[in-house]
């Protein structure tokens, strides 16, 4: 299946249309399905250690809702430090906010386009940075510039995506199942065929000997991306 990248209802509403409402909890239920806060989790406590990050930074972060649900997987060890939800809609939940701050995280908000955000000139590089469903919405020329100005600040990023297969698509074409509303019905199987297969990710990447790339398939529908700064040796 080649990879094409078309767009998506939900990107066109406006934020308080009652569609693209109920499309952002029906992206609630899919990420469940798809259990991308666990699997992040893991993937983060194995590459940042027990203590954390200081800043961790979502793009493209919607309602707020996976990172307040990534930050319960992360558990009680990891706290005291910043979360920062970018997104180019001001639709950041209070409830989410509050969840998240709840288990000692400062929470700060930027409403604005992620590569626009990642165009300011990067302060440090030992951030890490998630995205979840947010790639595949980019061609392949502004997937290469996104993903160099990630690796000038980041010292790890993770990004699930929805995995391009057969497979995938199918289901795409049954969350009506699962009680999703039409504009979501619409937009799954966009998001399938805009999605990630094999080392697609891995050969956008900067070139260079600093990282280690890690890409995969991730459970039934889901695709995985991991770079780890490598440690400077002494």
């Amino acid at each position: 299946m080649i990879r094409c990248v078309e767009p998506e209802l939900l990107d066109e509403l406006p934020p308080a249309d009652p569609g693209a409402i109920g499309s952002r909890r029906d992206l609630r239920k899919l990420n469940a399905w798809m259990s991308n806060a666990s699997m992040v989790a893991r993937v983060l406590r194995r590459s940042c250690g027990h203590l954390g990050p200081r800043r961790l930074i979502e793009l493209g972060a919607g309602d707020g809702f996976q990172m307040s649900t990534l930050v319960r997987r992360l558990g009680t060890g990891w706290h005291s430090g910043t979360v920062v939800l970018v997104d180019r809609l001001n639709v950041v939940e209070p409830e989410a906010k509050r969840r998240i701050e709840s288990l000692g995280w400062k929470v700060g908000t930027d409403t604005r386009d992620a590569l626009d955000w990642l165009r300011r000139p990067a302060a440090e590089t030992s951030e890490a940075i998630i995205s979840n469903l947010f790639l595949h919405h980019f061609s392949d020329s502004r997937l290469a510039e996104i993903l160099s100005r990630i690796a000038m600040r980041a010292g790890v990023f993770l990004a699930a995506e929805p995995r391009r297969s057969g497979w995938s698509l199918m289901f795409s074409r049954m969350t009506w199942l699962i009680g999703c509303n039409g504009v979501t019905q619409h937009d799954a199987p966009i998001s399938v065929r805009a999605g990630f297969a094999g080392n697609e990710l891995s050969k956008l990447w900067p070139a260079g000997g600093d990282w280690c790339l890690d890409e995969r398939r991730a459970g039934l529908f889901g695709h995985l991306f991991v770079a780890q700064r490598k440690a400077v040796s002494q």
